[in-house]
């Protein structure tokens, strides 16, 4: 075990709650997390509450408000997800352990090391200099790993106290180590779950095969029919109000250390595949997708089961861009997969959750006053600007609640195996972190916001 600072030492402290928001049983694992964090706010001179939700608790924390300053929400989430397999980490999930100066601990980067290291940036200028250069609110939700549910409830309810300027979000990777990247978009999402109904029970696949439509191959006709040949979602009218790239951006994408021989790396896939005239970048930044997320039915036993089942499913999302519409999309699926779907099987569409796609300018005067800061803090690198193939709903709600634009700064690298064993978070990005949540609120200190 290598030695520990005093932040690294909290960090760890704050990592050991078992704080899985997923898990009814730690419901009071989760309730201490958050007294810990607002206690932890409040001793580094914040005026910090534990707001009781339905659900888990939300923590804020303020410092004394001046007339002429912006004001900056920085939000993050103290609650995990939860830490199966266990016997795939090679040290205790909520054991903190460093190893070649790397942070391992479910939560290291998602999200407790990011947020408590925008938590020490302000601890170390108020101890060092008495105050920090703008208006400063901490928003920090135990819901996050499900979906924030009782968030947009909660910015509702107390709008006026968490009125600001600015959103900061460290929740995202940066596109390679040392690489400092600020992401002004996020893809869409839209679920939905079919299911392909035959006969009324399970039937001899001798006695009643060749007579009786088989739905598990009904099922794949459907899936298979979801994309053309070239990689393109084959739905009509999927692509309709899909904005196209911009130059800039593909110039800019096409200069990032980052591309199809990392993502290989990283995902293990013997190859990459997805429309064949875009790079592998643009695909997952800046194209729709429709994948296949699972499939059950049938026989799953050792040896064979010489069945017909009588129903199976699958569960399906699609990753959405501007200016795509989750219920237009959905709609469009459904339509598609009626259309293919042949007689002799009963077809139930169950449409899931979804969330808007989100893009905001970062050529604002926020979003030069970000990009200056990482300058600042990693000399000598260039900026990535890059989208996130995922999705953070809670970024439009933002934006449709509070009105206000979220600058996306991440700290952790992309083999960081969020939500997977052996979560990890490097020291030196925690570091980084600290002082980039120093830099950026003096950079944005400097923009006139009102």
């Amino acid at each position: 075990m290598e030695p520990l600072s005093g932040p690294l030492n909290l960090l760890c402290e704050f990592l050991r709650f078992p704080s899985v928001s997923t898990d009814p049983s730690r419901a009071g694992a989760v309730s201490a997390c958050a007294q810990w964090l607002a206690g932890h706010l409040a001793e580094i001179g914040l005026l910090s509450e534990v707001h009781p939700t339905p659900g888990h608790p939300v923590v804020v924390a303020r410092n004394l408000h001046k007339l002429g300053r912006p004001t900056v929400l920085i939000y993050g989430h103290y609650d995990v997800q939860p830490e199966d397999p266990v016997e795939l980490w090679q040290s205790a999930p909520f054991e903190p352990e460093i190893r070649n100066g790397v942070l391992f601990a479910r939560g290291s980067a998602d999200n407790k090391g990011q947020i408590f290291a925008h938590i020490q940036g302000v601890a170390q200028a108020l101890k060092n200099k008495g105050e920090i250069p703008v208006n400063l609110i901490f928003l920090v939700e135990g819901e996050e790993e499900i979906g924030s549910p009782h968030l947009e409830g909660f910015l509702k309810a107390h709008r006026e106290a968490l009125r600001c300027d600015i959103i900061a979000v460290s929740d995202t990777s940066m596109v390679a180590a040392g690489v400092p990247t600020l992401t002004y978009g996020l893809r869409g999402i839209a679920a939905m779950e079919i299911r392909v109904k035959g006969p009324s029970m399970d039937l001899h696949s001798g006695i009643y095969g060749g007579a009786v439509r088989n739905p598990a191959v009904v099922l794949a006709h459907l899936l298979a029919s979801l994309h053309r040949s070239d990689g393109r979602v084959a739905v009509e009218g999927f692509y309709d109000a899909v904005l196209p790239l911009e130059d800039w951006e593909r110039e800019a994408w096409a200069g990032i250390p980052f591309g199809e021989r990392q993502i290989e790396a990283n995902t293990g896939a013997p190859a990459l595949g997805g429309e064949v005239e875009f790079t592998a970048l643009e695909r997952i930044w800046g194209r729709p997708t429709a994948e296949v997320n699972g499939i059950g039915g049938g026989f799953q036993g050792e040896g064979t089961k010489t069945i017909i089942p009588k129903e199976v499913f699958a569960k399906l999302t699609f990753r959405l861009v501007p200016d795509q519409a989750p219920e237009f999309v959905l709609a469009a699926v459904e339509r598609h997969l009626r259309a293919v779907c042949p007689a002799g099987v009963t077809l139930e569409v169950l449409p899931g959750h979804s969330g808007e796609t989100y893009v905001t300018d970062p050529h604002s005067p926020c979003g030069r006053a970000a990009q200056e800061a990482l300058r600042r803090v990693f000399p000598g690198r260039q900026v990535a600007l890059t989208r996130e193939g995922g999705s953070i709903p809670i970024v439009n709600t933002f934006q449709r609640v509070l009105g206000v634009e979220t600058l996306l700064l991440g700290l952790a690298l992309p083999d960081c195996r969020a939500h997977a064993p052996n979560e990890n978070f490097p020291v030196a990005n925690f570091e980084a972190g600290i002082l980039l949540n120093q830099t950026l609120l003096e950079e944005l200190s400097r923009v006139n916001l009102f």
